[in-house]
């Protein structure tokens, strides 16, 4: 009988995985500090052992009892080193865990030679991410030529009870700085912020709606930029079912991105009990989305792939990838090495596992609409520039990168209007754009070395219309071969109209120059003059 050793083998998560073990034959050694709770847990289960052991004393518990494999359950891994699978090179013993912490998952692959020159094989992030996420992403992709962005999104079920590994990782990243890639470049984003509302719809089942989650921080959001074509904007947001409880902690990430407070996870003992009362409420259903939005065959296409675990069963899927990596490492299916888990599976492979439980999945493929220039513009938007088209082309997201020179207002009274409205300082600019679209409508946000405004662009009938704050402006779009000319026509404070007469005086241009989109962006106010003049030049990221 091949021996497993797992770590955390009692745990929430290790628990799960020692049964699904034990099922499939193979003796589990269910290692934890406590010889009673692993006694407890084990029983009289068959393939199920008991061992107490404190994880300094790994080495000696590989020599005396040789496993095939050690599994790592036990967390939280954002606190942890790579010690245990160092200790697993040396005695020649292959390694899988279930982190799902960026910084270890990712820095595996610094023990990629040792493992090699070990004949060993070394997994990190057996789990929902990078494993699972990673097998969706990979069947979404086949087929597109280009995928611009991929966004993810976990729902747990309220009655779902999160370990004390689990609490201490969600409130160890609440309000901290996490990289992301977006717009076509590396940005800085915040732990529990950027809150959205997540759907999750499956054939089989009802639909979950109306279901909070927040930015958090994955392998995933370091992984999938290198791995899929055109380098797409990578989203992981995260979320309990009750939206209070979601909303509790996007409050609580302010006191530590304006460091107030440095990190919450000293409360993370009190998260339990606090979660244990309101326990009663919601429902027993858990659920992830992976959407890829991106291009297939010359069109503009969103592929979704959608799980919804009923009936309690969403805490199993966490633990649902480590039984196929052992089975593939047994067999000689993997190499020898060490990196991390988001390539080692596909979705059939999770088949059997799905079957058993009350899990439904499906995949679609939606039509994504033309551009928000393409439907203002209609048929003339092809007769454009491909440099203005590859700009405003915007699918999902999107970046260029530039240049500018700025010249500021005419008069103190325009300065003080520039100001308010956020307008960059004057002088020589390097310049981004990051371009974010969703539902039709599209956001720019224009970076001029480090100082940042940004604008809301959508359709009123023939017209495009940009909102700078409380002010909207619509705009004509007159255009030829050469490029297309802004031509400002009416404006609005909130929903109420202004003179024409007081309308700024704007004629922005847009061309392209030398393979290049170039603009052209002049605006004034009646009576008052000029508030700003940029101009300059753009390549599409």
């Amino acid at each position: 009988m091949t021996r497993i050793l797992l770590l955390g083998g009692y745990g929430g998560f290790g628990g799960r995985i020692a049964r699904r073990l034990a099922a499939e034959g193979y003796e589990v050694l269910v290692a934890g500090r406590s010889f009673d709770k692993a006694q407890a847990f084990c029983g009289e289960a068959p393939g199920l052992v008991p061992l107490a052991l404190d994880r300094s004393r790994i080495a000696a518990a590989l020599e005396q009892h040789r496993p095939a494999v050690v599994v790592d359950a036990s967390g939280p891994f954002q606190a942890m080193d790579h010690a245990i699978p160092r200790a697993c090179i040396a005695a020649g013993v292959h390694y899988i865990d279930i982190a799902d912490s960026r910084e270890f998952v990712c820095g595996i692959k610094a023990l990629d030679a040792a493992a090699k020159d070990a004949g060993v094989v070394v997994l990190s992030g057996a789990s929902s991410v990078p494993a699972l996420s990673g097998a969706a992403v990979r069947h979404l992709a086949g087929g597109m030529d280009k995928v611009r962005a991929v966004e993810m999104a976990i729902s747990a079920s309220n009655k779902a009870a999160a370990g004390p590994a689990v609490s201490a990782a969600i409130l160890g990243q609440v309000g901290q700085p996490l990289r992301i890639w977006r717009g076509q470049r590396w940005a800085r984003a915040f732990g529990w912020q950027d809150i959205h509302s997540a759907q999750f719809a499956c054939a089989g089942t009802d639909a979950i709606v109306r279901r909070s989650v927040a930015l958090v921080d994955v392998p995933d959001l370091a992984l999938l930029p290198d791995r899929l074509a055109g380098r797409p904007a990578v989203a992981f947001r995260a979320g309990t079912e009750l939206g209070f409880q979601n909303w509790a902690l996007w409050c609580a990430s302010w006191l530590v991105r304006t460091r107030l407070v440095a990190s919450l996870s000293p409360l993370a003992r009190i998260l339990n009990p606090l979660q244990a009362l309101t326990r009663s409420l919601g429902s027993d259903r858990s659920a992830m989305v992976v959407r890829l939005f991106g291009d297939a065959a010359g069109r503009r296409v969103e592929r979704r792939w959608t799980l919804i675990a009923d009936r309690g069963d969403g805490p199993e899927i966490p633990t649902l990838s480590a039984a196929p990596i052992i089975a593939r490492i047994l067999s000689g299916k993997e190499a020898a090495g060490a990196r991390d888990a988001g390539e080692a599976l596909t979705l059939d492979e999770y088949a059997d596992a799905f079957g058993k439980l009350t899990i439904h999945c499906s995949t679609q493929e939606l039509a994504a609409s033309p551009s928000l220039y393409e439907r203002v513009m209609g048929d003339r938007f092809a007769r454009l520039p491909p440099e203005l088209r590859a700009i405003h082309e915007v699918h999902r997201d999107g970046g260029a990168t530039g240049e500018a020179q700025v010249t500021g207002a005419a008069n103190p009274i325009a300065a003080f209007a520039a100001r308010i409205v956020g307008f960059p300082k004057p002088g020589h600019h390097r310049l981004h754009v990051h371009f974010q679209e969703s539902g039709g409508r599209e956001t720019w946000t224009r970076d001029f070395s480090g100082q940042r405004f940004h604008s809301h662009l959508s359709q009123r009938g023939p017209r495009l219309v940009e909102r700078f704050g409380p002010l909207r402006f619509a705009f004509d779009l007159p255009s030829d071969a050469q490029g297309l000319t802004m031509v400002m026509q009416r404006w609005w404070i909130g929903p109420l109209p202004l003179p024409k007469f007081l309308v700024p005086r704007s004629i922005a241009k847009e061309w392209s120059e030398d393979g290049r989109f170039h603009f052209d962006v002049p605006i004034a106010l009646p009576l008052i003059g000029r508030l700003i003049h940029y101009r300059g030049w753009l390549e599409k990221s």
